[in-house]
């Protein structure tokens, strides 16, 4: 078994996820009393977001470079972000360490791939839907990726996951948001699933809620975390 380094705490709320699901996923697959070999650097994310609000994304790709290699001199074989925004440094911090970064959205463009959905639509953070460091690694997976065309839609999916799931609040207008918002885009856009393109937002919208597949990025993540782990990938 492969032990894996986790950058954790952007939010602390997706962490739990990763840390829960990837021990019981090693343990289903591996039984007995098998768990993950797993290192997690928590951060504290109010510095983390105070930087990003001040655009100061070279101080972020130095502090989770840092980190990496804290991981990597620790024994882990592998290093995951557990977040979509700070993907945007992936590239950076991949180059930084000597160890694999298992990128998230080849994660989940893989699972897209496996149920034949390319025309996908893409909710996140602000940073995620507006800019390209995500889609473009989608695309390069052979996706076509849409994102809100409306600003305000932009704004108002980036303060729910900040103000609202960051903290752990559940708000049932802000999941029927997040539902009204996908469906416009189906009609717009003809999207025949969704990527909900930030670890927090799977606690507010369900499949259940859908008419289209969705792909939780949180899920696929850490799948092919598990899988490399076990070492079904290399």
């Amino acid at each position: 078994m492969k032990t894996i380094g986790i950058i954790g705490g952007m939010s602390y709320e997706s962490t739990l996820h990763y840390y829960e699901r990837i021990n019981n996923q090693v343990n289903k697959l591996a039984g007995d009393l098998n768990c993950a070999e797993l290192i997690i650097y928590n951060v504290n994310f109010q510095n983390i977001r105070k930087l990003m609000l001040e655009e100061q994304w070279d101080k972020i790709s130095e502090e989770i470079s840092r980190i990496a290699k804290v991981l990597e001199n620790a024994g882990a074989d592998y290093i995951a972000i557990a977040t979509n925004t700070v993907h945007k440094i992936a590239d950076y911090v991949q180059n930084q360490i000597n160890v694999p970064l298992i990128h998230i959205a080849d994660a989940v463009a893989e699972k897209c791939k496996e149920s034949q959905v390319l025309n996908v639509g893409l909710l996140g953070t602000k940073y995620t839907m507006a800019e390209d460091f995500l889609k473009d690694r989608l695309k390069q997976n052979g996706l076509q990726v849409f994102v809100p065309s409306d600003e305000k839609q932009i704004d108002e999916i980036n303060r729910i996951i900040f103000e609202e799931l960051c903290k752990g609040e559940i708000k049932k207008e802000s999941k029927q948001y997040f539902v009204d918002t996908i469906n416009d885009m189906i009609e717009k856009d003809n999207i025949s699933g969704v990527i909900l393109g930030c670890t927090e937002i799977e606690m507010l919208v369900k499949q259940e809620d859908l008419t289209i597949p969705m792909f939780d990025t949180t899920q696929a993540h850490i799948d092919s975390i598990v899988n490399y782990s076990l070492e079904k990938t290399k």
